[in-house]
């Protein structure tokens, strides 16, 4: 039985741009999308106002994860919300792809992955000829901390299976379970935004996050425990799909 597509490694077919500024930072930034060999991964090149740095996309690169996941130093060279854009890496089945970008902090766009999915779609995503390698499952991983939990389990394939649990009304109880492919992706999930809540928006200014945020690229949940913006959700349960 030959191989399929899919057990090959993949890049973008040409360069792709984006504009916009930081959710935390509130600072313009510009990235770019560039095909990379096999075997390249997802590799940051970083150049803000000094000489290139390189930081790749491992977890052992994770520097914070205090209100966004940030890759490098806190201290020094680093990126931070790097979560939409590497789920979006994740869900179009993209292995390798160089990322120029000239600030600390990949832009908000939207609130949401749908326009890191659109500018992939419009690069192309160019199959290598270059098998993939994979970590298999083989039996349940449990990591705990405080009441939250998250668990691996062997499985044909790849699934989530989130549930969240907030007091607030707006939100309370929510759970999303799919299978992920990239079509699943692109209307289950890429459109999701960021969310959070006005009563925290103060004290999130004051630690010097949240100054990008707008109502343009975030979900807000008023003192009322209502979503405030004017189009509302985007799904039902777009707080579990994000």
């Amino acid at each position: 039985m030959g191989l399929l597509l899919h057990d090959y490694q993949t890049t973008v077919k040409s360069r792709a741009t984006l504009t916009g500024i930081g959710v935390h930072s509130g600072k313009t930034v510009t990235v770019h999308f560039l095909p990379a060999d096999a075997d390249t991964g997802i590799v940051f090149h970083l150049s803000n106002g000094g000489e290139t740095r390189e930081l790749r996309a491992l977890v052992a690169e994770v520097g914070a994860t205090d209100l966004c996941t940030m890759l490098g130093d806190p201290a020094g060279a680093h990126i931070g919300t790097v979560e939409h854009l590497m789920a979006t890496v994740f869900g179009l089945g993209i292995d390798n792809v160089v990322i120029e970008i000239d600030g600390s902090e990949v832009p908000i766009l939207d609130g949401s992955a749908m326009a890191f999915v659109e500018a992939f779609d419009q690069a192309g995503i160019e199959t290598l000829a270059v098998k993939r390698r994979y970590i298999r499952v083989v039996k349940p991983v449990r990591v705990e901390a405080g009441a939250s939990w998250a668990e691996f389990r062997p499985y044909d394939g790849t699934r989530f299976e989130v549930e969240i649990d907030f007091e607030s009304p707006a939100i309370g109880r929510q759970q999303f379970a799919s299978d992920i492919n990239p079509d699943i992706f692109r209307r289950d999930i890429g459109r999701a935004r960021t969310f959070g809540f006005m009563k925290d928006v103060e004290r999130l200014w004051a630690a010097g996050y949240a100054l990008g945020s707008s109502l343009e690229n975030s979900l807000v949940i008023g003192d009322d425990n209502r979503v405030i913006n004017v189009g509302g959700l985007r799904y039902p349960n777009e707080f579990a799909r994000h």
